[in-house]
């Protein structure tokens, strides 16, 4: 299957893996420097969380290309419910 997105959701979802690039990057520096495991966990959680956003939001557009033309015809707004099958995903993070 083709990864078809638009042009705001890649940025999105691009900005979303290079916060948790960055943030791994933290991780790791972080025990090269022997710092606080406490640190060191709420940080790779953070990593681990954007992560899961990135790849919710890549399912949520997939879905929205998945829906029927009938479902915009009946009044439905593709961002609308772009928005709708994304934060339904990320309820289950």
């Amino acid at each position: 299957m083709e990864l078809a997105m638009a042009a705001e959701e890649l940025k999105t979802v691009v900005n979303r893996l290079r916060r948790a690039q960055g943030q791994i990057a933290g991780v790791i520096k972080m025990i090269e420097e022997d710092r606080d495991c406490e640190e060191v966990v709420t940080q790779l959680a953070a990593a681990s969380k954007a992560l899961d956003r990135a790849g919710f939001a890549i399912i949520a557009t997939g879905l929205e290309h998945c829906l029927t033309d009938s479902d915009i015809a009946a009044g439905g707004d593709r961002e609308r419910i772009r928005a709708r099958l994304e934060k339904l995903f990320l309820s289950l993070a």
